[in-house]
């Protein structure tokens, strides 16, 4: 097998190669035989075949290949007859395409058909009858019919016989297209009289291999003499016809002449072609030689026609010519367009010049009519490149934006240069798929949120929206609550943001008079790969409530003095007594005051300033008017709904301060501080029982607990090591705590397990303090071990400083000093002052002068007056004994005695430290004064 590889690669585009490979083979090869090795040939790697999905396409050419992908091969798929695929051409080729994708590419395969002797020469007709005068000279003519062999070139007919050659001998006669005309020439007169019939043998012979031949019989009969044969006018005739003519168009005439006479010189006409399509197409009217149109002439199938005609007369005479048809080209075809291979969806982040789909254009007419130019619309982003002549290739010419177009509806138009014109279109739906290219945007640049203050956890505040212009995945958005904080607390405290909705929740209830705005930032995120992501300012305002009443700054309230103004008895209408002063930390109106005089001793002789809360006379004093004024001011906000607040203003009308000290006295020592005193120690003890019951139900508990722990847990055999907790004992008489329960507890190293014991009440259980360290923090500690839990609820709470007396307010004597333990409010009370230094310290107070307001410890009481000096009455109960401190278990005392007396009765248990035992024993016997005493003292005083 001769096979010729002939490769010729062109660059199109970044995607398209192009290249061409030739073949040659015989025809009849059997099924599966090899054409060649497309692969090695085309330079290609088999696995780009199979990756490429390789495929053959072909044009009118029908499946006669077939690709091997998996090995290259390029093999026969259908038995080729050369003389059915190529019937009027002497080369005959197969024109396949060879298309790969991804990246696209094709490769033209020419296979050449070469011709094998496998058609034997024939004659149409199987016999041919002459009638021949008896007359006809030697030397005349007879045309006889030519064999038609199908195969090419040497496997054509090459060679004639005629047997017997006793009067007729043959003549081969080449005509300018190559063919071989046979004649029939007489050698030697005809006698009718000897030889009526002559039967003869005509053979035509091949020079292929194996010689193939075949053959014809000719009778002939003799007739009488006719010696003029017919003679046409000339040997060639020539004529047009167009393409598409319709049928009955005659096309040509021909014409011969006779010299006979009768019936010897009356001629008939015919047509001799034999084995092509002439006989289909065209007729000859026997009697005058028109050439008349019987069928469709297509330009693109037979563009010349070669018609013998022969002319006949009654004596057998004949002669012949030839008829030359042109066929006439008209633009009857428009172009074809076929799709090679497309894509039907696209990126949008597609490169340029990105092949999209490879068309073939063809058109079957000639000259320019056969010249196609396609195009696309306009304002398209891509643009059609001709590969090669009859190739195009749809490729990207700009970016795409799926948000802009998502799809495109390309129109190719294919157009030929006939007159008039033809056009065919084909319309290539085109998606574009969709990238993450675009970040969510927010609908504005800011947002500005307004909640009330107060409002409710979880409460919906405000919505942030942002879109996505990309799709499905890439546009789905999710709200994220970005890292910051406020006024150093994480922002998330605050808010909150759903994730898919961008709702935006309040954490918490806000207070206005502790925040008033703040901002915070939110990211909109979508669901690309990668993701892209844009954030907004949020700022929230928070919108005041009239949540606030208003607070009074002066005159002060105390809950164990009272603050008077003085009023002199000479004051005229006008006269400004004080002035209320308040605030409310509320905003807006919701801060707008106004003061109105709700109660008072005598309504006619003050009034307030609605505005500015000042106190006036609005009548003369009179000496019948009380020397002890009690006015009720209410304080209200502008807020929907108001607020208010209550101050209590003593007055005082007199001259001179002896006057209404007696008044004020009895007031503030026989009803309010014994009231209040009543109170304040049924409080304590409510709240002392209840915290006794409540440790004692945990303590009982959590010993259960370990109780049936230790039946799990393993036991521990480490030693025991003591640890005594500090002495408690009770103060009889005060009734604040009857039993004082007092724990000693005995632990092992191993914390898994503790043993508690309960003691019993001790005889005396007051606390004695430790000057190295305070009681109620051993308390602690020693609770602390016994639960073993750092939650417990027996843990006690140190003593608020507002229990310990320092120097400055300390009740006393005036410039009286306390020991160390005094100033550290671990030691005893000082003692209540004598008569002489309650007279003392009301004379001092007296000749002060300037001060607004004292500052009074509990059971005192003070008098002052706006424009006049300041006064301090002060006299104090002792009621200092037994006095029990909340948040501790410390119950204070100053009796020494019992103090020494339960030091000597806890060294049996645990020694204390040397320094602990001196300044136990250093201590001095102080009297202890007893509340009957302290009610003895005041009854004389008031006397």
């Amino acid at each position: 097998m001769n096979r010729q590889v002939l490769l010729s690669i062109a660059l199109l585009n970044h995607y398209c190669v192009f290249g061409q490979v030739s073949y040659s083979i015989p025809e009849e090869m059997s099924r599966g035989s090899l054409v060649g090795n497309i692969a090695q040939d085309l330079g290609l790697d088999m696995r780009r075949l199979v990756s490429g999905k390789a495929k053959i396409y072909t044009r009118n050419s029908g499946e006669y290949v077939e690709l091997n992908r998996e090995k290259g091969f390029l093999l026969v798929k259908e038995r080729i007859d050369r003389e059915s695929l190529c019937p009027e051409t002497v080369l005959c080729a197969l024109d396949v395409q060879i298309v790969l994708e991804n990246p696209m590419e094709f490769y033209s395969v020419t296979i050449q058909i070469a011709d094998i002797n496998d058609n034997a020469p024939t004659f149409e007709k199987s016999e041919m009858k002459f009638k021949i005068s008896e007359s006809a000279i030697t030397g005349a003519k007879f045309v006889l019919q030519r064999a038609m062999d199908l195969d090419e070139g040497i496997n054509d007919v090459k060679n004639y016989e005629l047997k017997p050659t006793d009067h007729f001998a043959l003549k081969l006669n080449h005509d300018a297209n190559g063919y071989k005309n046979v004649e029939m020439v007489l050698q030697k007169p005809l006698d009718r009289e000897k030889h009526e019939r002559i039967s003869l043998v005509l053979t035509a012979v091949d020079g292929g291999e194996p010689v193939m031949s075949g053959t014809m019989l000719i009778f002939i009969t003799v007739l009488d003499a006719n010696d003029n044969a017919p003679v046409f006018t000339q040997p060639t005739y020539k004529a047009v016809v167009t393409e598409n003519s319709p049928l009955g168009t005659v096309i040509a005439t021909v014409s011969a002449s006779d010299a006979d006479q009768g019936s010897n010189g009356k001629i008939t006409y015919s047509i001799t072609n034999t084995f092509d399509n002439v006989r289909k197409v065209f007729e000859v009217n026997y009697e005058n030689g028109e050439v008349i149109l019987i069928g469709d002439i297509d330009f693109e199938k037979y563009r010349h026609f070669q018609i013998n005609i022969l002319a006949s007369d009654d004596g057998g005479l004949t002669d012949s010519c030839k008829l030359i048809v042109d066929v006439q080209d008209v633009n009857d075809n428009k172009p074809e367009i076929i799709i090679m291979s497309k894509s039907t969806v696209v990126s949008e982040d597609a490169k340029f010049n990105t092949v999209v789909t490879m068309i073939n254009i063809e058109d079957l007419d000639s000259e320019e009519k056969g010249n196609v130019k396609c195009f696309i619309g306009e304002n398209l982003p891509f643009i059609l490149k001709q590969s090669t002549s009859n190739f195009y290739s749809l490729v990207t010419d700009s970016e795409l934006d799926r948000e802009t177009a998502s799809h495109y509806n390309i129109t190719v138009t294919c157009s030929d240069e006939g007159v008039p014109s033809l056009s065919s279109s084909v319309t290539l739906t085109l998606q574009i798929s969709d990238v993450n290219d675009n970040a969510p945007v927010f609908e504005r640049s800011s947002y500005e949120a307004f909640i009330v203050e107060n409002n409710t956890p979880g409460l919906s505040i405000f919505t942030v929206k942002a879109r996505d212009a990309d799709w499905n995945q890439n546009a789905r958005v999710s709200y994220i609550l970005e890292d910051s904080s406020v006024n150093g607390v994480p922002v998330s405290s605050y808010v909150s943001v759903s994730a898919d909705s961008g709702v935006i929740h309040a954490v918490r209830s806000f207070d206005y008079e502790q925040i008033k705005d703040f901002h915070f930032r939110v990211k909109a995120q979508d669901g690309g790969s990668p993701p892209l992501s844009s954030n907004v300012t949020v700022k929230v305002l928070i919108q005041d409530q009239n949540d606030n009443p208003p607070q009074v700054l002066y005159p002060v309230q105390t809950g164990g003095s009272m603050v008077a103004e003085m009023v002199p008895r000479s004051a005229d209408v006008g006269y400004l007594v004080t002035k209320v002063v308040a605030v409310d930390v509320d905003s807006g109106q919701n801060a707008w005051l106004s003061y109105k005089l709700q109660k008072a001793t005598d309504r006619a002789l003050f009034e307030v300033g609605l505005q500015n809360g000042e106190i006036r006379t609005i009548r003369g004093v009179t000496d019948k008017d009380a020397v002890k004024q009690r006015l009720a001011v209410i304080v209200e906000d502008n807020g929907q709904p108001s607020r208010s607040a209550t101050v209590i203003v003593n007055v005082a009308v007199a001259d001179s301060f002896p006057e209404v000290l007696s008044e004020f006295t009895d007031y503030t020592q026989d009803k309010e501080y014994n009231d209040n005193l009543t109170f304040y120690l049924v409080l304590a003890l409510a709240v002392v029982s209840f915290l006794f019951i409540t440790c004692l139900v945990v303590i009982i508990s959590v010993k259960i607990y370990r109780w049936r722990q230790s039946r799990v847990l393993y036991h521990s055999n480490l030693p025991v090591i003591p640890y005594y907790p500090p002495r408690y004992s009770d103060t009889l008489g005060t009734g604040t705590l009857q039993h004082v329960y007092n724990y000693e507890v005995c632990r092992t190293n191993d914390s898994r397990k503790s043993d508690c014991k309960f003691g019993t009440v001790g005889s005396q259980n007051v606390l004695i303090i430790d000057p190295s360290s305070t009681g109620t923090m051993q308390r602690m500690q020693s609770e602390k071990n016994i639960l073993d839990e750092p939650d417990s609820p027996l843990e006690q709470k140190p003593p608020n400083n507002d229990w310990r007396f320092t120097q400055g307010p300390r009740p006393g004597p005036s410039g009286a000093t306390g020991g160390p333990e005094v100033a550290m409010g671990t030691g005893p009370w000082p003692q209540p002052p004598t008569e002489a230094e309650q007279l003392q310290a009301l004379m001092a107070a007296a000749n002060a002068v300037g001060e607004a307001t004292a500052t009074l410890g509990p059971g005192t009481m003070g008098l002052s007056t706006r424009y006049s000096p300041q006064f301090t009455l002060q006299h104090v109960p002792d009621y200092r004994q037994n006095v029990y401190i909340p948040g501790s278990t410390a119950t204070l005392t100053s009796n020494p005695q019992q103090q020494q007396a339960t030091a000597q009765q806890a060294a049996q248990q645990a020694l204390p430290p040397p320094q602990q035992q001196q300044q136990v024993q250093s201590e001095p016997p102080k009297a202890a004064q007893t509340p009957a005493s302290k009610k003895k003292s005041t009854k004389k005083e008031k006397k």
